[in-house]
């Protein structure tokens, strides 16, 4: 699978109405995204693919992440094998190890961890170029160049970009999240974007990439502009698209930008998707 163009990571694609859910996939597709991304924090993941893989007939639908403790490998090939031919072929599975403070006692050895659970799908024949790990840091980059499609990173910067492309190398997949909030007001759109970032500054996954690409705990910590306006992006459109186009000149084969501060109203985040559409 060759992933490439925009796309668009939302939590309404998984968690809204799915008759909602399912029309607005059908609009995605309509305006030219490649994919639809959708977030796995618990609950019945694979009946969200189902909906949207019905519904559409072209977009790419990734999990943005499959969280590697709460669906077993067995449970991805079984599904994985049930679905017509068709629609397997439009499936991305982004892999990721999750954060100890939400998992728990069972958390631990996240590099092993990621290696089993990659073991785990190696031995139910899911393709290795249609998943990708949420790899932040040098050593799951590795293991995202060497046992998968690449790597798609969450929350992150041109420059970290730039750093996971010298990583994975040029022939692997760099599939980039970017949160952005259609605001000119840059009190109004920090706002939006600091409620956006606050559950993340106590995950220490997210906290040490911050720092790693040069942020200073007291820019993390006090949601500092600098940190928010280089984490985000926010402004008119044409200032949108730069960023996404910063990401691509670092080495992002496909960006999915994630709409924040839209309506949550079933088809609330359409505007801004068609305003941004490629």
């Amino acid at each position: 699978m060759k992933l490439n163009g925009l796309g668009v990571w939302s939590g309404e694609l998984r968690y809204g109405d799915p008759t909602e859910a399912a029309a607005d996939a059908v609009a995605l597709e309509a305006m030219g995204y490649t994919a639809a991304w959708i977030p796995d924090v618990g609950g019945p993941l694979f009946e969200a693919f189902d909906n949207l893989l019905a519904a559409t007939s072209t977009i790419v639908i990734a999990s943005g992440i499959c969280n590697v403790w709460y669906h077993p490998p067995t449970e991805v090939g079984e599904w994985f094998a049930g679905l017509p031919a068709d629609q397997r072929d439009r499936v991305m599975l982004g892999i990721g190890i999750s954060h100890g403070p939400l998992i728990g006692d069972q958390y631990g050895r996240p590099l092993a961890t990621m290696r089993e659970y990659l073991d785990g799908l190696d031995a139910v024949g899911f393709p290795v170029d249609q998943r990708c790990i949420a790899a932040l840091g040098p050593k799951m980059l590795e293991l995202a160049r060497d046992r998968t499609a690449g790597s798609h990173p969450y929350l992150v910067t041109p420059k970290h970009t730039a750093f996971a492309r010298e990583t994975l190398g040029p022939d692997k997949g760099l599939f980039v999240e970017q949160g952005v909030v259609l605001e000119t007001d840059p009190a109004a759109a920090r706002e939006v974007a600091k409620a956006s970032v606050a559950f993340y500054l106590g995950l220490p996954n997210y906290v040490n990439n911050w720092k790693r690409v040069g942020f200073t705990d007291d820019e993390i910590q006090g949601c500092a502009d600098r940190f928010i306006d280089e984490v985000f992006v926010w402004g008119d459109a044409d200032t949108i698209r730069a960023r996404i186009d910063q990401h691509h000149a670092a080495g992002a084969d496909h960006v999915c930008i994630q709409v924040l501060g839209a309506s949550q109203a079933p088809g609330g985040n359409r505007a801004v998707w068609e305003t941004l559409a490629p």
